[in-house]
């Protein structure tokens, strides 16, 4: 399989039929050979029932059905889990997305890319939602170091493995050319066409971007100290430590010149960053252990995920043993493996 089109939906029944038949197109000219997983994120609507009959009727279409509402990411995550294709590509259900831009995603996949961010440079959406993306975008890329302007864009093409063994929970959904970005995938932005909504209202409101910005300070802070946090706990740790016996010792030579600290706030604050500082300097020492078990358990960072290609030298030269007379191909093949 060629390509796989997963496409998260939560109560989009008017949506559907319309989009299949767009995707199917897209993917047609291509020339390659591709399925559509649709993902049921516990729709109420009749989206299954339609989704049901298209995957019944339709070649290369598959329905996917969760048992609740979970949320787009372990909708996605599920998605993921059930595509077969060599590359993956991911849209939104409500139409808004245009599926001729996917030839476009391939070839710039092509190009040596593992993710292909689409990038909405016309927003065919309410001026809130907006206003409201390009702060949350400007500051993801400020943070993170992947400069791309629209990272919540839901239109991507990713390359299959690497996206398969992409764990996803919460709303990280936001963040997958992130987190791919922290594991050394190559990243780009393509602009996409970007429509009007067909049907239905959207499903996410004004407070997504709070849960999004607490959601990109985890990402951040998973990837930068995942397997070191040590430096993080220990580092804060050691600095109050720090403060405090200068506070206690700048206090103890008071003592000796005859002044009276037993009341001073001053001794209770040296004596908390000590104390804080110790807790924190052990928290990182505990998530260092926390994180060469999962090494040793998960091999983590040994993993063949991590390496993009080994190069070796020419191999030294061999004489081919002898063929036997009258050896078949398969013979042939076992002598000179």
């Amino acid at each position: 399989m060629d390509i796989s089109v997963v496409i998260p939906v939560y109560n989009e029944r008017e949506s559907l039929e319309a989009l299949l038949e767009e995707v199917e197109d897209g993917c047609a000219r291509t020339g390659l050979a591709w399925e559509v997983v649709w993902v049921d994120d516990g729709s109420i609507d009749g989206t299954t029932e339609v989704l049901e009959r298209l995957a019944r009727t339709r070649e290369g279409v598959r329905l996917v059905r969760l048992r609740r509402n979970f949320g787009k990411s372990a909708a996605l995550r599920a998605g993921f889990d059930q595509s077969r294709g060599a590359v993956v590509i991911t849209m939104d259900g409500d139409g808004q997305d245009d599926p001729a831009e996917i030839p476009a995603l391939l070839a710039k996949l092509d190009e040596g890319y593992d993710v292909v961010s689409g990038w909405k440079q016309t927003r065919r959406d309410p001026p809130f939602k907006r206003w409201g993306s390009r702060v949350f975008n400007a500051l993801t890329a400020r943070l993170s170091g992947v400069p791309l302007h629209d990272v919540n864009c839901g239109f991507k093409a990713y390359r299959g493995p690497a996206i398969r063994a992409l764990e996803l929970y919460g709303e990280q959904h936001r963040f997958i050319p992130v987190l791919g970005y922290q594991r050394g995938w190559r990243v780009a932005e393509l602009p996409v066409h970007h429509r009007a909504r067909p049907h239905g209202r959207s499903k996410f409101g004004p407070e997504r971007y709070a849960r999004g910005v607490l959601d990109l300070l985890g990402v951040l802070f998973i990837g930068r100290y995942q397997y070191r946090p040590l430096h993080l706990f220990g580092g804060i740790g050691l600095l109050s430590m720090t403060l405090g016996l200068v506070v206690c010792a700048y206090l103890t030579v008071l003592k000796i010149g005859g002044a009276a600290i037993g009341t001073r706030p001053l001794l209770l604050l040296g004596i908390l960053l000590i104390v804080a500082g110790i807790q924190l300097f052990t928290l990182g020492l505990v998530g260092e252990m926390i994180a060469a078990t999962r090494q040793d358990v998960r091999g983590a960072r040994t993993s063949t995920q991590l390496i993009e290609r080994t190069v070796e030298g020419a191999e030294p030269a061999r004489i081919e043993p002898a063929v036997r007379p009258g050896a078949g191909a398969a013979d042939r093949s076992a002598y000179l493996d």
